[in-house]
Order: structure tokens, then sequence, then C-alpha cells
């Protein structure tokens, strides 16, 4: 360990890993540049953002049996969040990277590789890349900007720095490049399970609650700044919130909440009307779950469907989804599946595509892990096997994984039984199609298969063919709408 003196304040500043370059006072938050035989004052480092992760520096625990100690952080935000990457210094001496994001974890060590690397501005997620001659997708791709940092880091930061980085995925491995520098650098790695490291030294549930959200020794009013709403329990949770009162989009990743946008005030009913409300407690296993999210969506032929976001100080974030189907509990997965054509593989099982719609946000409350609004649509595309779904959902800049299966309303009512009683809803009888479009969806096959049928005529008597062809699939599909509108489930 090599002890120095901060150039502005005097403290002593620690240098525990030999890889370190720079450390931040814990004093004075100046960043302390370590050069042969003397240090440098990198001005003032902003402070972090103490979100709900119950990691902290100090913390340690053991990976791939060999033991860690956390010694510094770093907090990156883009336009959507933000994360944490915690700077790892094995006792054989090694640096890693332990990555932090809404409750999902990875390990990373650098990793030298051979041959050219695929240049930054060619990556989009969701592409395929050949890497040292392995087949990797891409799952983001961004330019993050620092806004904080803690204890040693090894390399130099300061104020304005920007991370260009993309995440790279392999079944259950890992592979960063990070383009921050010039020539890029590839750090290698796995998922992990928080409590597969056996970790030492986590902040507690009360410790998360008394300071997440917020600066070390400041205090942030929770009422909603463009309405004056109160927002309980958001802070701590995440840092994107949506006020239930006016929508206004909230950024409490800053030493004040802001306004990101405003919003209209909408009819209280409307986000009270959740069968799960905002707030919602419930115990799964020995965990507590609090609902910080609601959200509905719709797809392009106007079916919705609920999704309710739940967060647990260990078990990290889940979502239940109610459609006219029932219930279904999603997480997002940390081995990906192999997706080739019209189905994946996972774990040599295949799952055939089921379908692949957009889903477009149609309203929004509470606290989520990334900014979401009213009008946001995704690519979603669905593969089953049984009763499992995989689901791959892509935006411009990232693709995320979910896992689900169905849930019984009696679970979930066992899960919440303060919130729901009496029976479950009437649902609609097996092997139908979604309340709203079923009809209609029904009809687009029939008219598929007409059009299918009439394309050999199609090609040798084009003009009174087609004509034919329009008369029949109107004939399919208006009714078919007029019986959808009066459809009840």
């Amino acid at each position: 360990m090599q002890v120095v003196s901060c150039p502005n304040c005097g403290a002593e500043v620690r240098f525990r890993s030999h890889a370190a370059v720079m450390a931040v006072c814990e004093y004075c938050r100046t960043g302390v540049l370590k050069e042969a035989g003397s240090v440098r004052d990198l001005g003032k480092i902003a402070d972090v953002l103490e979100d709900y992760s119950p990691i902290q520096l100090g913390t340690s625990g053991t990976w791939a049996n060999r033991p860690f100690t956390v010694i510094g952080r770093l907090q990156l935000r883009y336009d959507a969040g933000f994360w944490n990457e915690w700077y790892l210094l094995f006792d054989d001496g090694q640096a890693g990277w332990l990555g932090d994001a809404s409750g999902q974890f990875t390990i990373t060590l650098e990793r030298r590789l051979e041959g050219a690397l695929p240049a930054f501005g060619e990556l989009r997620a969701g592409q395929y890349v050949t890497v040292a001659g392995e087949r990797w997708m891409a799952a983001d791709v961004r330019t993050a900007r620092c806004t904080g940092g803690q204890g040693e880091l090894p390399f130099r930061v300061a104020e304005g720095w920007e991370a260009k980085v993309a995440d790279l995925r392999g079944g259950g491995a890992f592979l960063t490049l990070d383009y921050s520098d010039g020539e890029p650098l590839a750090y290698g790695g796995v998922p992990v399970a928080l409590d597969s490291l056996r970790p030492q030294l986590l902040r507690d549930d009360l410790e998360i609650r008394r300071t997440a959200g917020r600066f070390r020794g400041k205090v942030e009013a929770l009422d909603c700044p463009s309405c004056g709403n109160g927002i309980r329990y958001l802070p701590g949770m995440t840092a994107n919130l949506v006020c239930p009162a006016c929508r206004a989009q909230l950024d409490a990743a800053s030493p004040k909440i802001e306004v990101l946008r405003a919003g209209e005030r909408v009819d209280a009913t409307l986000a009270a009307s959740a069968t799960l409300p905002l707030g919602a407690e419930g115990r799964l296993g020995s965990q507590t779950l609090t609902v910080i999210g609601v959200m509905r969506r719709a797809d392009d032929e106007g079916t919705e469907w609920t999704e309710y976001l739940l967060y647990g100080s260990r078990t990290g974030f889940t979502w239940l989804v109610e459609t006219g189907d029932g219930w279904q509990r999603s997480d997002a997965m940390d081995v990906w599946p192999d997706w080739r054509g019209d189905s994946v593989l996972l774990d040599n099982v295949s799952y055939r595509r089921l379908y692949g719609y957009p889903a477009r946000v149609t309203f929004a409350a509470g606290a989520f892990n990334w900014r979401v609004e009213v009008g946001d649509v995704a690519q979603v595309e669905e593969f089953q096997k049984g009763q499992v779904t995989l689901a791959a959902e892509r935006s411009a800049s990232e693709i995320t994984w979910s896992r689900s299966a169905p849930v019984a309303f009696d679970q979930v009512k066992a899960w919440f039984p303060d919130v729901l009683k009496g029976t479950a809803p009437p649902l609609r009888a097996p092997g139908t199609l979604s309340s709203g479009t079923r009809y209609r969806s029904a009809a687009k096959l029939l008219v598929i298969a007409a059009g299918v049928f009439n394309a050999i005529p199609l090609i040798a008597n084009f003009g009174s063919t087609i004509a034919y062809t329009v008369l029949a699939g109107l004939a399919l599909y208006l009714p078919a709408i007029f019986l959808d509108n009066n459809d009840k489930p």
C-alpha cells in the first residue's frame, strides 16, 4: 500500500492497487493523480449519487475462488439512466470491474484479443459480430458521461470524461469493448448473482433507505416539483420518476430533483385503477417487494396489458405482467439464447418464434430503472416452448432478453393478500386469441392464405384476379373488425 498526502487538504490518500493511477480524496473530493515521486491535483471530482446498490467501498467477496475487495467506483450516466462500475482488487494483485446496473451484475477482467475489433460507429444493438473468432450479439452500444467517482481508479478521470462502450453477449459470456481513450480495450467476463460472490460488508436495508437517492449529507424533498403532488418511497429505488398526478418526468440523479419534461395532469383514477397500486408491498419468498412503477402498453392492433415493476433490496427488479389471459412473472436474463431466424436455442432447448410486434407505452407512473415516457416504442420478439416465453426487446441503443412464465391468480393474491381480494376475473377460453384482435388476427391468416393460393393466377392474369382477391380480403377483414369491436372477454 502507498500512502500520499492530498495536495489540496493534506489528508492521507491510500493506494492499495499498483494499477491505480488516481484516487479521490474522501475528505475534500479532490482527484489525486499519482506520478513518479509526486502527486498532482486533478481538481474536484463530483460525489456519487447514493442509489439502491448494496455495494460500497470496502465490500469484499470471492469470485472463481479468488477473494477481492471493492476499492473504487465510477458512476456513469447516459440518456435513459445510469449505472455503477466498481473497481476490484483481487488478493493476487489483479484488478477487475464489477458492473452494477439495475440490480444485474457482471464481473470482467481485461482480456487480450487477436485481430481487429469493430469500429464503435459500426455497432448496432441486436447486431451479431465476430470478435476473436467468436460470435457475439451487441447488447448495448452507447456513450456515457462520468458523473461521480470514489476511491481508487486505474485511469485518469476528470470532469466531463466520457466513456464509449459496447457490451456484447454470447450465451453466458460477457465482453465489453471500451473505446473511451482511442485504442479500444476489451474486458471479458460473465454475469453473476450478487449472493454467489459471498459478499461481506454490504449496506443493509436501513442504510439504503436512509441514503439512497440523495447525495451524502443532503435530504431532498419528495414532492413533485411540477405539481406538488407527494411522491413517497420513490427516491432511492431509481433515478427516473414519472409523477402519478401530472405525468412530469423527474430526474432524481442530481443534487436537486429536476423536471425533465412537463406532463399533462391526468385523472387520479387512471393510476388508481391498476390492480396493484403504486406502493403495494408483497412477500415473495423471504423478500418484501414493493410496486414502484406501473406501465401500460399496447401493440399495433390495440391489445393492452399492464406491467408492474417490483423492487427488493436483495432481489433487485422483477416484473409482474397482467394481460387478458392472466398473470405472468418476468425476469431479465443473464444467460442469453442464440437467435437464429425463427427460433432461439437456450440450454439445448429450442424455442419457436411466437409473435413480433411493436410495444407502445400508453401510461406510466412511478419509478423506473430507465427513462420512460408515453409514446416510447420498442420492438418485441417472443419465442415459446411449453409454458415458458423468451422475449427480446429492442430499442435504438440496446436489446434485452427476459424469461416469462404464467402465475396463477391465487399465487399473486398470496403474494399481495392486502391488495387482491375475491376470486380471479373471468379469462378467455384456452386457445383463443387476445381480446380486441382475435377475429382480425384470424382474418389476416385467411387473407395471407388466399394471397398464396392465388399467386400463380395473379402472375398469369393480374388485372382480373387482383380485383377478386382484394374483394375477398375485404369480405373477410371488415366483418372481423365489427366482431372485434363487440367482443367481450
